[in-house]
């Protein structure tokens, strides 16, 4: 078909019309204005001479253009379009039909052109959708386009083409119906056949009468002992036998060839969704060695591919268990049993045995559906039954191929990353923890500063007798219990460096008696004992409190846990002389004289497997969230630091068992001749001769709590110092820099903006040689560590109005003599 030939025939036969009409008319007019026939023939001359030069000027112009501007030739386009079975057309951009083969037009006559074919409103939509992605993409297809009437769907493609591409070229052609049976029956014979025969699959194609259709090489070698032999016609099932097991075996090799598995595929199509029916279309049967293909057939548990898959996941020290296809566990390696708690047990019959019971049902169906349904693997988490505070993550995979073997199941033994996670946490928690009670510390120190000042500022207008001096005696008092607490939050919030003092024991326990009451509570009972003649001992007093309060508070916890909560905690002082130590024998404690504080309670006592771990850090024997791990561990250190020994035990009782725990703590006692030392620390300083100091200093004082400055600038002007106040960094730099001569700066540590070391630094650069005294609720020696600023002093919070204007004036005192010394 050429439909651009005679379309454009017809526009030139409509042209000639319209110009000789215009030619003629124009004759006329000429006529009937001049009425000269000479100038009517000249004028009809002279046109039909341009037109001869025009024509024969355009057919030079087309003859040298021809190679680019010729229109295409369409029934040369037609020829080679032209294909049996396939539909061709070519239409433009505005989708008109420009050319078209013979099958297209037989199939859609010559009117219509893609996408707009007569068809379904849903083949219509997938032809537009095609059409656009052609025009966009340069090409594209689309499949199994509904042709009605029950007929073959159509298979159409489309791609640009022309110079400009303005043109879609369709190809439209049926999809052929095939012959599953016809397939299958070539591919058998081919190399497919082979090929399955060499992974130790045979195959047979089977009609619905269960006669052999055809059969694949490897099939008809074991079944007739003749690769080339079809047995089409043959009974399929006379090729086989089985046994009183019911396993199956060919026939003409009985038991002396390997047991196979019996594998039917129906090649009936599924119609609405419903299976196949194996009795109306023919079947694909394969026959697969037991152990090497997709299964193990009837084969007893254990043995084939399931023994050697046990063999090799035993040696493997990650925890993998077996499940067949119901559930049941088939083995489990000693990881697993391990991990899960069973170690030396075996494994249980189902996986859900092995979790909580909010878990069971979750994780039988997971097993099941991994079991049954396609291989795929994932994870899940689950609490084992014997550790259900922390999930752990199980994994299941499907597999198939493995005999019985249906689900593979891995889990890890995580027993040191979990106990590694919790010391973490622990650790973490406690830092944040002892940050609070640091913070807490601090601010509380301000608070008492100002208390015990203003009660030091009031004592000065009250003398004993008055009615309001005992009231501000006890509120002093108290504020210095107070502070004794907030020094105990500053060790609990980091560690401390040691300040040891030669001291004796049984003072410091009488120290923390009251203390400890309070904590006891009124159901335990608190026995003190000293013995005569203990030797002095050289540690922290403050940190040996620490112990003490440790270890009463694990004996409350371990009285309150048993019974009534009704006990006795025991803290003794003993002397043990070298000979006594000598006797013991014991190759851990020198030879030497110690003083000893024993802690005994009667809680319980220690398991015995626990007795060598106590003192590890993060270990606790109390219930979850009740202990930190970190007291004994304490303990432990201090002592160690200190240079004793400390020893934990169980005290028996009467009937045999044990009473509670007992703590030994060995101190050595401080040698002899140290004796002046300890008069020394006892002795108050000597005074300095008033001649070293006279007048009053210029103070800048740096404080950011209003009610610590005001305090600070009363006590310091009472002793007749001229105090400059600023509440913060920024402003004690201002005043440095108006030029002011200061003696002393008095600041403190921790302040908003500017704190007090950064403030030191930059007035150094000035005044290099101006001394400065830090106040601070926290240790001297860890500032020092933390400040490095030549010339400092520390005093710490809270202190007294007394103490602020004697450090202040020894200070001032060192200044002067220092002076006098360089002139």
């Amino acid at each position: 078909m050429n439909l651009p030939t005679e379309a454009q025939g017809e526009r030139r036969s409509l042209l000639l019309t319209v110009l000789g009409a215009a030619l003629l008319a124009s004759l006329a007019a000429l006529w009937a204005l001049t009425g000269d026939a000479v100038l009517v023939v000249a004028y009809l001359a002279g046109v039909v001479i341009l037109g001869a030069v025009a024509f024969f000027a355009s057919r030079i112009r087309v003859a040298n253009t021809s190679d680019e501007l010729a229109p295409p030739d369409w029934s040369v386009t037609v020829a080679a379009i032209e294909q049996a079975g396939v539909g061709v057309a070519i239409t433009d951009r505005a989708n008109r039909l420009v050319c078209a083969n013979s099958t297209f037009v037989d199939w859609f006559g010559p009117k219509v052109a893609p996408p707009n074919l007569p068809l379904g409103r849903d083949a219509l939509e997938m032809l537009t959708r095609a059409a656009r992605e052609a025009w966009r993409d340069g090409s594209s297809q689309v499949s199994e386009v509904d042709a009605g009437e029950g007929k073959s769907p159509w298979q159409i493609q489309a791609g640009r083409a022309g110079r400009g591409e303005d043109y879609l070229v369709w190809r439209i052609r049926r999809e052929e119906e095939t012959n599953p049976g016809e397939d299958t029956a070539q591919m058998l014979r081919g190399p497919m056949g082979r090929w399955l025969s060499q992974a130790g699959i045979e195959a047979a194609l089977v009609g619905p009468d269960g006669a052999i259709v055809t059969v694949s090489e490897g099939f008809a070698e074991r079944a007739a002992a003749d690769p080339t032999a079809t047995l089409a016609g043959q009974d399929f099932v006379a090729q086989l036998r089985s046994d009183d097991r019911d396993r199956i075996f060919f026939a003409r090799e009985g038991r002396r060839g390997p047991p196979q598995m019996l594998l039917q595929v129906p090649l009936a199509e599924v119609v609405a969704g419903e299976p196949a029916r194996a009795d109306e279309a023919n079947s694909l049967m394969l026959l697969v060695e037991t152990g090497v293909g997709m299964g193990a057939g009837t084969e007893t548990p254990g043995s084939g591919a399931t023994a050697q898959l046990e063999a090799l996941l035993g040696a493997l020290p990650l925890g993998l268990a077996m499940t067949d296809r119901d559930g049941r566990f088939l083995f489990g390696n000693e990881a697993f049993l391990r991990a899960v708690g069973r170690e030396g047990q075996g494994v249980p019959q189902y996986p859900s045995d092995l979790v909580v019971r909010e878990d069971k049902a979750v994780l039988a169906d997971a097993v099941r559906r991994y079991g049954k349904g396609p291989a795929s693997s994932g994870d899940m988490a689950i609490r084992l039954r014997d550790n259900p505070d922390d999930p752990v993550s199980l994994g299941l995979a499907g597999v198939r191929g493995l005999g019985e073997a249906a689900v593979l199941l891995s889990l890890a033994d995580s027993t040191e990353e979990t106990k590694l996670k919790r010391q973490v946490a622990q650790a973490t928690k406690m830092q944040a923890v002892g940050q609070l009670a640091g913070g807490v510390a601090h601010d509380f120190n301000n608070v008492l500063t100002a208390i015990i000042g203003y009660c030091d500022l009031m004592l000065l207008r009250h003398t004993p007798g008055d009615s309001d001096y005992d009231d501000i005696q006890q509120i002093r008092a108290n504020s210095n219990r107070a502070a004794s607490l907030t020094r105990q939050l500053l060790a609990f919030s980091r560690q401390q460096t040691l300040q040891p003092k030669v001291l004796q024991l049984p003072d410091v326990v009488s120290e923390v008696s009251q203390l400890l009451r309070r904590l006891l509570g009124e159901n335990i009972e608190l026995k003190v004992r000293h013995d005569r003649d203990l030797g002095a001992v050289r540690a922290d007093p403050q940190q040996l409190e620490q112990v003490i309060v440790n270890l009463a508070v694990n004996a409350r916890d371990a009285i309150q846990s048993r019974g009534d909560g009704r006990g006795k905690l025991t803290l003794a002082t003993r002397r043990v002389t070298a000979r006594d130590i000598r006797a013991m024998g014991s190759d851990i404690i020198p030879v030497a004289d110690y003083t000893v504080l024993v802690a005994q309670d009667t809680g319980g006592g220690i398991p015995a497997d626990k007795l060598g771990k106590i003192f590890e850090p993060f270990f606790t024997t109390k219930e979850q969230g009740k202990g930190t791990g970190l007291g004994l561990s304490t303990v432990y250190g201090i002592v160690k630091q200190s240079g004793g020994f400390i020893f934990a035990d169980n005290a028996p009782g009467m009937t045999g068992e044990p009473e509670g725990a007992r703590f030994t703590i060995y101190l050595p006692v401080h040698a002899a001749d140290d004796t002046a030392e300890i008069a020394q620390d006892e002795l108050p300083a000597p005074q300095e001769a008033a001649s070293d100091w006279s007048g009053s200093g210029h103070i800048l004082l740096v404080e950011d709590e209003d009610m610590v400055r005001a305090v600070a600038e009363r006590a310091l002007a009472r002793s007749g110092h001229k105090v400059a106040l600023a509440s913060d960094g920024e402003e004690g730099l201002a005043a440095i820099a108006r030029g002011d001569d200061f003696d002393l700066i008095v600041s403190d540590v921790v302040m908003p903006g500017m704190d007090g070391p950064t403030m030191v630094k930059a007035i150094r650069k000035q005044r290099p040689d101006l001394p400065v005294l830090f106040m601070s609720g926290y240790a001297e020696e860890q500032l020092r560590k933390e400040i490095d600023v030549a010339n400092m002093h520390f005093l710490a919070k809270p202190f007294s109005v007394q103490q602020i204007g004697d450090c202040v004036s020894q200070i001032l005192r060192k200044g002067a003599r220092t002076d006098a010394s360089e002139k």
